[in-house]
């Protein structure tokens, strides 16, 4: 419709790269009816304008709805609250959305006006991350999450997105791991399970190394033997490495989630103490009393402004290793963006290594973007405090099994571990994604699995409703359908909603927020059920079955679109 557009509103002399910002499809509320499809700010049109040359908007608004006429397209033209609105010939809008929805396939909202002339970038995506031997917390789960949803949005968007975990492959915990295993280690339950008997010996050796300083001494020893690249004690850190990303990969691919690469700050030892001896050469390094080595970022010896980059015995800190990595990044990828998605308690961090970047002389520093998010409080398993990833995935599939086994409506399926899984990740990741990424939320099982209201659930079930709806009527009546037969209300506010898709994956690219996506898929939900009861496929005439099935076929397209953008795969019966 924007071309349309264009030619219309070219009476009005209007420039029109402003016009394709103006205008916007009209929000859908679950509650009323909408008579008008598009609006036109004119507040946005007008905005070049010198604010005490504007006369009133809303006479400006009724000044351009009086310039317009309706046509074959536009059926009516009234004006709101600083905008100017239009109605759709009705055939027109079914015919166009629906044949663009079927035509665009999973591409539906990305070939928009709103991302033309979108330039294709490379995108590093750094997410997940969580240290081995250590727990995975459920900081490493949102990380997971929230970093998936990022990247297929990027790449939706046709960028070039490289997917990096990050792992804590090296520190002093490797240290305390190969004296803990040589006094702890069996190699059998190695084997069988890495990340779980790695984390018992590294518990075991902990309580251990307190009391007993001979522990400690031999962790500081193999580690500083690890630095020096001893052959021995590095063959066993490998396969620790080794043993842990298998496991990872197994566990993620349950998540749906892969990597194009595991890195790990074990990679950049070396070069961070290249890095090391660049901050020196530029002058920016400074030794402390106590031996160590720090970037003063005030520049005036404010104390708070402080980087350690070295301990006193030379080695090299997390931060070091964040600068070599960013460096070698951008020698390998050349990117254009660097979206890093950890917890807000690491924006200091982010904030002190993009700077120390930009003093070592990289412009490129201001492509590094942190996605920060807030802490989740009270997950826990029936088994306890959250270990690992593999435990909040196995109590998923537990109680959506059970939910499902209490449903009487729950057919024979042929995997039910597999769809509950599906669905109770679609319930996890929903209730993640619903607010500000930034905000704390207080984790409930009770509410996450809730079939009714605004849930992961409730979408699988609309879709696998939807789905089994052409299952039972063929897709026979899908070759064409008549526009006369889907003129009911409930029908056309589906359509303005399927209007809006576009501009809501455009929000969502602005700003990396999922909850403009998620709170579309719900309404979009709702607006289904609501249309489910009304408009009967059964004992309906051939014409008005055909039609209705074509428009919950649209539906259920959009519907599966914007869940596997946010990391969730539909199902198709539960």
């Amino acid at each position: 419709f924007l071309n349309f557009f264009k030619k219309f509103l070219s009476l009005l002399d209007l420039p029109p790269e402003n016009l394709i910002k103006s205008i916007s499809a009209v929000p859908i509320s679950r509650k009323e009816l909408r008579i008008a499809d598009f609006q036109l700010s004119v507040d946005s049109i007008l905005e070049n304008n010198n604010d005490h040359s504007r006369p009133d908007i809303q006479v400006q608004a009724m000044r351009l709805a009086e310039k317009l006429k309706c046509d074959t397209v536009v059926s009516e033209i009234s004006t709101g609250q600083g905008t100017v609105n239009f109605k759709i010939n009705r055939e027109l809008l079914t015919k166009t959305v629906l044949q663009q929805v079927i035509n665009d396939g999973s591409k539906y909202g990305l070939k928009s006006e709103l991302f033309s002339g979108l330039p294709q970038k490379k995108v590093v995506v750094e997410f997940s991350s969580p240290n081995v031997a250590k727990k995975f917390h459920v900081g490493h789960l949102r990380s997971t999450i929230i970093g998936n949803f990022i990247a297929n949005l990027k790449e939706a968007l046709g960028h070039q997105v490289t997917r990096i975990n990050y792992l804590g492959d090296w520190g002093m915990q490797f240290g305390l791991l190969g004296t803990g295993f040589q006094l702890f280690g069996y190699e059998e339950k190695l084997q069988s399970n890495p990340l779980q008997h790695l984390f018992e010996v590294y518990v075991q050796v902990n309580k251990e190394a307190t009391d007993d300083k001979n522990i400690a001494k031999s962790a500081h020893e193999f580690f500083q033997r690890l630095e020096l690249g001893d052959t021995q004690a590095l063959a066993l850190w490998q396969k620790f490495r080794d043993l842990s990303v298998g496991e990872y990969v197994r566990i993620y691919k349950r998540l749906g989630v892969h990597f194009d690469e595991y890195s790990g700050e074990s990679f950049y030892r070396e070069k961070s103490q290249e890095v090391l001896k660049l901050l020196d050469s530029k002058g920016l390094l400074q030794k402390t009393v106590k031996g160590t080595a720090v970037v003063d970022l005030s520049g005036n010896g404010d104390p708070s402004s402080v980087c350690t980059v070295m301990r006193s015995d030379g080695t090299s800190l997390y931060a070091t290793r964040d600068l070599a990595a960013a460096i070698d990044r951008m020698d390998k990828y050349n990117f254009d963006t660097m979206i890093y998605v950890t917890d807000k308690g690491q924006k200091k961090h982010f904030q002190q290594v993009f700077q120390m970047l930009q003093m070592m002389g990289y412009d490129w520093a201001e492509r590094c973007q942190h996605v920060p998010f807030g802490v989740v409080q009270g997950m826990k398993t029936r088994r306890g405090n959250v270990t690992f990833l593999e435990d909040v995935l196995n109590e998923i599939q537990s109680r959506m099994l059970q939910n499902m086994a209490s449903v009487k409506t729950t057919r024979e399926l042929e995997n039910p571990q597999e769809t509950a899984e599906r669905v109770g990740l679609a319930a996890l990741i929903i209730q993640d994604f619903k607010g500000l990424l930034l905000s704390d939320y207080q984790f409930s099982w009770d509410r996450v699995f809730q079939s009714r209201g605004d849930t992961g659930v409730f979408l699988q079930y609309t879709h696998a409703r939807l789905h089994s709806l052409e299952e039972t009527f063929g897709c026979g009546y899908l070759n064409d359908f008549n526009t006369a037969c889907l003129q009911e209300p409930q029908s056309v506010s589906i359509l303005q909603h399927l209007l809006r898709f576009d501009e809501v994956l455009y929000r969502s690219s602005q700003d990396l927020q999922p909850r403009h996506i998620v709170s579309y898929l719900l309404t979009l939900s709702h607006l289904a059920a609501m249309a489910h009861k009304t408009l009967l496929i059964k004992d309906s005439p051939p014409e008005v079955a055909g039609a209705r099935l074509h428009l919950f076929r649209a539906v259920r397209s959009v519907l599966a679109n914007g869940m596997k953008l946010l990391g969730i795969t539909p199902v198709c019966r539960m």
